[in-house]
């Protein structure tokens, strides 16, 4: 790649459009280091280079910029959703960046003969009515929980629900009405369908009277068994309706608050949907130094709520923020092009409004102050680290191993990362062991040491690594990397457990001369490297319940060569299940249509391992 020539700014400004659209700014290495939008480009670049900038934060970036790209756009409103693309796919570290872009988890109800409640998040859209957004999974599933004992519609998967021939659990503890078998008629159910969408909605007392008027009917007709289930599902609605928090005139908004602290900023969100308050959820953009509050607003909602990959049930029809945005109108124009209806940003509030706002706002201060408060306390225990340790270099980065399976089958290995604020989630890996003899730990540690260092870089080397396990983890941990060569090598320490397995008894093994080295209970330091021996043996036990599960559910059918799911399901289907399939000869096996004896035999024979 050639090297770039020192920026002409009065070159490149000659030659610019006044059109709108979109600049980039490239540094020396050629990385994106800021995106942004203009009305008229030419203008907007030209204040970038003039004697009386302003900002250190727009000094700092005209330093470094070497290159810039113009992007032309037919309107500012196209020119701020480009922007919005290019930050979300360069990352510019001058840019405000929102660094959440999971999906949000709603509640489904799909368009089927028997529609489904569950949970929907991301991935394909799915025909049917969907409910929310809800900021956390655990929320979906406690509202989940309570639809179950409100209205019994199935939330099991299709394939379950078409292979049923007889009432499940759920239909005895009276979670589930059971239409897979009839045990409710397709009238009836819907009726349910209905009533769960309307409570949904809000509607809890529209729904109660509907059920009292059911019920009503079938006392009348003498059907006392129907009328007591309704009275039993009457009760539990009106004690669920004394619980929720039902607002006034709030149906359908984002109550957006915002607070900084030292160029640190958090956005807390509070979604009311329905006349609910659903939940809320914090976000920490990071912000280049001396960014105001108006630029983060804007920015956020940007971000948060526009892009192709957003789905638009997220956007409600009134966003909630103090602040003022200077693309307020293209801003709404474009939340109501994404939307498919009408959107209203809300800036001057009062009464419920500003409650609601007040409400985020200390929220999002409370949150701020919560991760700096944590942060410092993290910073404090690696500082305590490094006076065990005493390395020259500190203490900035730690990574620790764990190994998780039963009985030796579906093996997986864990590598948990810590920095000075705390776990470094994106930098976390599983390794599915594989090429072991089941049960050999030490060979399993050797393969995730070779995985993860082989051939890494040397910049997210950590300084420490800790093993879990005793002297002979440890020993094959130094094995590994006396072979790879690699300097500085990291500290290695084995964390072994100590008699009666409870924390604060832990034992460190020290790499070379296998010092022995216990540590107070209540050590700063000791408290770190269990959190992080924790959380690798959480993080391992996940991977390996995950693939344990994925094993469980496969068909012992499907690991004979030459036998295909139309093979599968006839097998089955001929001799009655997998059972029978196990039990059968040679010669029954060779009396189901499309299997030949030499094929019968292959399964005879991998199903009784011989």
């Amino acid at each position: 790649m050639s090297e770039l020539l020192p920026f002409d700014h009065n070159a490149f400004l000659a030659s610019v459009t006044n059109q709108p659209g979109v600049y980039r700014m490239y540094n020396s290495e050629r990385t994106v280091i800021y995106v942004g939008k203009a009305k008229q480009l030419k203008k907007r670049l030209a204040s970038y280079f003039r004697k009386d900038v302003g900002s250190n934060k727009t000094k700092a970036l005209v330093k470094q910029i070497t290159a810039i790209d113009v992007t032309v756009t037919h309107t500012e409103g196209e020119a701020l959703l480009l922007e919005n693309n290019f930050i979300k796919k360069y990352q510019p570290k001058y840019n405000i960046l929102l660094r959440d872009d999971k999906s949000y988890p709603y509640l489904l109800i799909t368009d089927h003969r028997h529609p489904k409640l569950g949970l929907h998040r991301g991935g394909k859209k799915v025909k049917g009515e969907y409910f929310g957004p809800y900021p956390t999974v655990g929320a979906v599933w406690e509202s989940l929980r309570l639809m179950q004992k409100l209205f019994p519609l199935r939330q099991c998967e299709d394939s379950y629900y078409r292979a049923r021939s007889r009432p499940c659990l759920q239909y005895q503890l009276n979670r589930c009405s059971a239409p897979c078998v009839d045990k409710i008629s397709d009238t009836d159910y819907l009726e349910q369908v209905q009533l769960a969408k309307l409570f949904l909605r809000g509607k809890n007392s529209q729904v109660i009277e509907v059920l009292v008027g059911q019920m009503e009917l079938a006392s009348n007709k003498l059907a006392f068994e129907k009328a007591a289930k309704l009275r039993d599902q009457i009760t539990t609605l009106r004690k669920v309706q004394q619980q929720q928090f039902v607002s006034g005139i709030a149906s359908d908004m984002d109550v957006i608050g915002i607070y900084c602290h030292k160029n640190q900023a958090c956005v807390h969100v509070l979604f009311i949907r329905e006349q609910k308050v659903l939940g809320s959820k914090s976000y920490f953009p990071s912000v280049p130094e001396k960014t105001n509050e108006n630029e983060i607003a804007e920015a956020f909602i940007c971000q948060h709520y526009l892009g192709s990959d957003i789905n638009t049930a997220k956007i409600p029809k009134e966003l909630v923020i103090k602040h003022e945005l200077a693309a307020k109108e293209d801003l709404v124009e474009l939340l109501k092009k994404q939307a498919g209806h009408e959107v209203k940003i809300s800036t001057r509030v009062r009464v419920e409004r500003a409650q609601y706002l007040k409400l985020a706002e200390t929220n999002a201060q409370n949150a701020l102050l919560t991760k700096n408060s944590h942060k410092e306390s993290m910073q404090a225990r690696f500082r305590e680290l490094n006076e065990v340790f005493e390395l020259p270099q500190g203490i900035n980065r730690i990574e620790c191993f764990d190994i998780s399976h039963t009985m030796g089958q579906q093996t997986v290995a864990s590598n948990v990362v810590f920095n000075t604020e705390g776990p470094l989630k994106s930098d976390y890996r599983r390794y599915n062991v594989v090429g072991i003899t089941p049960g050999d730990d030490y060979a399993a540690m050797d393969f995730a040491l070779n995985k993860r260092y082989k051939k890494a870089s040397t910049e997210n080397m950590p300084d420490i690594i800790f093993i879990d396990g005793g002297k002979g983890q440890l020993g094959r941990a130094e094995q590994v990397f006396s072979q790879l060569n690699i300097e500085p090598t990291p500290l290695l320490v084995g964390v072994a457990k100590g008699e009666s397995r409870k924390p604060g008894l832990e034992t460190l093994i020290l790499a070379g001369s296998h010092q022995l080295l216990s540590l107070p209970s209540t050590s700063p330091a000791l408290h770190l490297i269990q959190h992080i021996r924790d959380e690798s043996h959480r993080f391992a036990i996940a991977g390996h319940r995950a693939k344990r599960q994925k094993a469980s559910k496969k068909s012992v059918l499907e690991t004979i060569p030459g036998i295909g799911a139309k093979k599968r399901q006839a097998l089955l289907k001929y001799l009655g299940g997998i059972q029978e399939v196990l039990a059968a000869d040679i010669s029954t096996l060779s009396q189901v249509p499309g299997i030949s004896v030499v094929l019968a035999k292959t399964i005879y024979d991998a199903l009784h391992d011989k």
